[in-house]
């Protein structure tokens, strides 16, 4: 296959709604809310999706799952990711994300690779059965169209090797009405090691010709996000692993695919800048201090990778429990450090290891069609996943 040439990037268009800049931010579980995607706005221009929620905490309106599914004035579009593996009750998650003017833009989740999600026949697993993963996009489209809300897809390339699943679907969803449709390029078997397939991403782009397609997976620079497009002629990128403790990277993508050479490589002060607003927004989020507290310090070894900060330094800031603390440790850094290079880039985030077997609903792989055990099993899926 010969590599398309990447010349004037176009602006992503998902429905109405358009970004100069082709990025989107993955969702990510405990990690996309909206401080981080406030702060991660702010750095550049592109869509920024919610952490997932369940379609069915959603009607029930869990309390964790009415805080996360809060937007800033300033986030705009509003973009939400729903999980869910009932067509019925997806549909009613749409119908109220309308009807109550909850959000901009729904992308659907048929990506997540955790066994939680998988044995049930949900997430990664679900495309699979090919009637249901259809009924569910249609319903949802039908829902969301009655607001003008465009309806995304986001999905890997299947099970494993031996049940690949990303070419059908995305047709799929291109038929059913779907605005848009994201690929990581990596079975549920691989987790998140190995390497994304960008070939495959290539292939559904030749595919889906009439919406959007947009490449996921392994996008650790700018530079990494504009040799995707050219190699693969995708729409966009799908920005997760890469942005952690970076939220920066939105800025460096922002100036790559404006052809400019200009990118952020911080010193330890504006790190450690960007980490106490982070803090802040945390804080804010929460409208709890120690919870906020709690909540960054998972962030802290992302942040500081490749710094010169000692083992008992990051452990201290792994117990901060209080602004003022985290203040005060900051003041003990060696602010004047200059950007480390390499050893500050790469890869982040852990990556799992590859899965002989998926953990899958029993019979799952005997047939695409949703029969049996399956059928009685699939509505009690959303009920052991946490829309928190």
């Amino acid at each position: 296959m010969s590599a398309p040439t990447l010349t004037a990037v176009q602006p992503l268009r998902i429905g109405p709604h358009v970004s100069a800049t082709p990025v989107v931010l993955a969702p990510m579980a405990g990690i996309t809310n909206s401080a981080y995607r406030q702060l991660c706005r702010e750095q550049g221009e592109g869509f920024y999706v919610s952490e997932m929620v369940t379609s069915r905490a959603l009607v029930e309106r869990n309390a964790e799952t009415m805080r996360l599914v809060t937007f800033t004035e300033t986030e705009t579009p509003r973009s939400l990711q729903l999980y869910g593996v009932d067509p019925t009750t997806v549909a009613a998650a749409v119908r109220m994300v309308v009807e109550e003017d909850i959000a901009d833009h729904v992308d659907l989740n048929f990506g997540c690779p955790v066994p939680k999600v998988t044995r049930k026949g949900g997430g990664s697993a679900l495309p699979w059965k090919a009637t249901l993963f259809r009924d569910i996009v249609r319903g949802a489209v039908r829902e969301a169209s009655k607001g003008g809300i465009p309806l995304t897809v986001k999905m890997r390339k299947g099970i494993d090797d031996d049940h690949l699943t990303y070419l059908q679907a995305g047709k799929a969803a291109e038929e059913e009405g779907a605005a848009a449709v994201a690929l990581h390029g990596r079975t549920a078997s691989q987790h998140y090691s190995g390497h994304a397939d960008w070939e495959a991403i290539a292939r559904l782009k030749e595919t889906v010709t009439t919406i959007p397609v947009l490449g996921n997976g392994d996008i650790w620079s700018a530079e990494d996000a504009v040799e995707m497009m050219r190699r693969t002629g995708c729409d966009g990128v799908v920005v997760g692993r890469g942005c952690l403790g970076r939220p920066w990277l939105f800025a460096d993508l922002e100036a790559g695919f404006a052809g400019r050479e200009d990118r952020v490589r911080p010193g330890m002060r504006h790190v450690a800048k960007v980490l106490r607003r982070h803090a802040d927004l945390l804080v804010e989020f929460y409208g709890d201090e120690l919870r906020g507290c709690r909540d960054i310090r998972k962030h802290i070894s992302w942040y500081f990778k490749g710094y010169a900060v000692g083992g008992d330094m990051r452990a201290r800031l792994g117990l901060v429990d209080t602004l003022e603390a985290l203040d005060e440790l900051i003041a003990d850094l060696d602010l004047d450090q200059d950007y480390p290079g390499a050893a500050a880039e790469g890869s982040r985030g852990r990556a799992g290891s590859p899965q002989a077997r998926v953990a899958l609903p029993e019979g799952w792989l005997e047939t695409q069609e949703l029969t049996g055990a399956a059928a009685e099993m699939i509505a009690q899926a959303e009920l052991s996943v946490s829309g928190g």
